[in-house]
């Protein structure tokens, strides 16, 4: 018998969650708020920032080797 309860419990468990989520969950408000250009601009900016110090080390590397 308790068994038998388990079981039926897990059956109306899984079916009633399969149904509840049929459609699945509308994020459109949320992206629809969110400007990706900006954030794509900060993102550039932030690269440029990190990766100028390595150029301008190359660079003066570069110079350097040919003066000698």
């Amino acid at each position: 018998m308790k068994n038998y309860l388990k079981f039926v419990a897990g059956a109306v468990l899984a079916v009633s969650s399969v149904s509840a989520f049929a459609v699945g969950p509308d994020f459109s408000t949320l992206t629809a708020a969110v400007d990706f250009s900006t954030v794509g601009t900060a993102v550039l900016a932030i690269a440029a920032l990190l990766a100028l110090p390595l150029v301008i080390k190359k660079g003066a590397k570069m110079v350097l080797s040919a003066i000698k």
